[in-house]
């Protein structure tokens, strides 16, 4: 499966793609903030496209003009181990990050409107909720640009992956309000 937008192409992760990911997830200021460490090779990157981003809708978020992975998006659907918000088979969640030299752009909020575009439509979801830790302000910008809303704030939240517990804020986009915001 291949989305597309004005910039981007969401594909799905392949081998090759390693050592591009390896070039931006092991970067200290992309991983941590969304609770992964950085990539120590990119022998570790390539078991994270095997293992990690192996789901029916993990994306590798390329730039058109030159087709090398940038970042990931994914929907975590029910039954996925690292979805921790949807309870339901019309419900999913929205993980992405994206390598440092692409922040600012506006790449993920477009990446982000065209996968929910797609969790609305091709799939059938009602809700799709993401999450973002305390003090990653661009992961919040990206959610409140396409609409999500605020639900709820938790403290201590574990974040196996980096040993430590951190503030969690959850936000949620239903179908209903997608379809009001694209009504305007």
């Amino acid at each position: 499966m291949k989305l597309e937008t004005e910039r981007l192409i969401l594909r799905r992760w392949e081998e090759t793609d390693a050592e591009a990911l390896f070039e931006y997830a092991r970067d200290p200021e992309v991983g941590p903030i969304a609770g992964w460490p950085p990539h120590k090779s990119i022998e570790e990157s390539l078991d994270v496209i095997r293992n990690v981003f192996s789901g029916p809708e993990a994306y590798a978020l390329c730039l058109k003009d030159d087709g090398k992975a940038i970042g990931a998006i994914e929907l975590k659907l029910s039954g996925n181990q690292l979805n921790d918000l949807a309870s339901g088979d019309d419900e999913c969640e929205l993980g992405y990050w994206l390598g440092k030299p692409f922040w600012g752009k506006g790449y993920m909020p477009e990446a982000a409107e065209e996968l929910l575009r797609h969790a609305f439509e091709d799939l059938g979801m009602q809700k799709v909720w993401c999450g973002y830790y305390d003090g990653n302000s661009k992961s919040k910008r990206v959610q409140e640009k396409c609409g999500f809303r605020y639900q709820w704030t938790t403290q201590d939240v574990d974040v196996p992956l980096m040993h430590e517990k951190r503030v969690g804020h959850v936000n949620l986009l239903t179908k209903t309000d997608w379809q009001a915001r694209k009504s305007l």
